[in-house]
């Protein structure tokens, strides 16, 4: 298994770590992985579904979109009712 190591951590960042890991009955090093699978996983998430917004978009082949209505007139009009 590869090893990683972490120079120059800031000592709050480290607590913060350590008592995490604790109350999750963890080593440091095993929280560090979880932690670090989490994040990496929302990145993936939000680029998945950011793509499939884009894609729907694509989709919906929009032709004139100088035609299409002012976002702050839209705003106003939902605000008044």
């Amino acid at each position: 298994m590869p090893l990683l190591q972490v120079r120059d951590i800031p000592n709050d960042l480290y607590e913060t770590l350590s008592k995490t890991a604790r109350m999750e009955n963890r080593s440091i090093a095993q929280q560090t992985v979880v932690l670090l699978r989490a994040a990496l996983n929302l990145r993936e998430e939000r680029a998945f579904r950011r793509k499939a917004i884009f894609q729907e978009i694509d989709a919906m082949k929009l032709n004139n979109p100088d035609q299409f209505p002012d976002p702050a007139d839209l705003l106003r009009e939902d605000r008044d009712r």
